[in-house]
This record gives C-alpha cells, sequence and structure tokens, in this order.
C-alpha cells in the first residue's frame, strides 16, 4: 500500500516512539509514516503531491510558532480530502469543540493510547480500501 501518515508535533522523540509503536506496520509496508516538527514544515509536506498518497495526519496542538489550532484550517484548504486529527495534553470539552471547529475529525490526548491509534489508523486504512 502506497499511503502516507504525516505526524507533527515538536517534540523530537515523538518521531522514534511512533516508528518504535507502528515498526511492525512499517515493517510489513502497511503505510509510511513522515514527521514535521513544526507547523510549517507540515505545511511544505503536504504541498508536496509526488510520493505516498497522504492519507491521515496527527498534529499536536501546542507547538512554538503556528499552533496546530492554528495549522488546521490551512491543511483542511490545501488538503480537504486528508482527515487531521489533533493530539493534545488537554482533553477538556473546550479544546475539543475548539479542534473540531477548526476542522479536526478527532482527539487523541497524551499519553497517547497508541491501541485507540492503531484501530483509527487501521480504520482509516479500511476506508480509504473501499473507495479505490
Amino acid at each position: 500500500m502506497n499511503v502516507l501518515i504525516l505526524v507533527v508535533d515538536d517534540e523530537p522523540d515523538i518521531a522514534e516512539l511512533f516508528r518504535q509503536q507502528f515498526r511492525r506496520e512499517l515493517r510489513a509496508h502497511r503505510f509510511e509514516m513522515a514527521f514535521a516538527h513544526s507547523a510549517a514544515e507540515a505545511l511544505d509536506r503536504i504541498q508536496d503531491t509526488h510520493g505516498p498518497n497522504l492519507v491521515l495526519m496527527f498534529s499536536d496542538i501546542n507547538m512554538p510558532g503556528m499552533t496546530g489550532l492554528e495549522l488546521l484550517p490551512l491543511v483542511r484548504t490545501a488538503r480537504p480530502e486528508v482527515p487531521v486529527i489533533v493530539i493534545t495534553a488537554y482533553g477538556d470539552t473546550e479544546t475539543r469543540e475548539r479542534a473540531e471547529a477548526a476542522g479536526a475529525v478527532g482527539l487523541i490526548t497524551k499519553p497517547i493510547d497508541f491501541a485507540a491509534l492503531r484501530a483509527e489508523i487501521d480504520r482509516r486504512l479500511s476506508l480509504r480500501a473501499g473507495t479505490e
């Protein structure tokens, strides 16, 4: 499968954590993962239409410079077909409502529940497979 999941988070250890958690899927080439350490880097990445097809994006909310909430409408404009799920330490109702209003399709709280994240990825890949 030639699909890409983009993870946007300014914490450098997040990329390694995701690689460890999804090592089997990555080795089996179920999908590829790319990492952006800022909203600006994510915007550059989503403009690249060559290579694997971007099917899902996870973004932290609290990042220096542009926040994940500020990034969301820009992603929705540039790539409306790509669902974005925000990752945050704050799972309160106000944060959830702000994320959804900005265009997020879901919210996952930290510490990340990788079983839930894996289920969401599986669901998105199944949806994509059903449209091909």
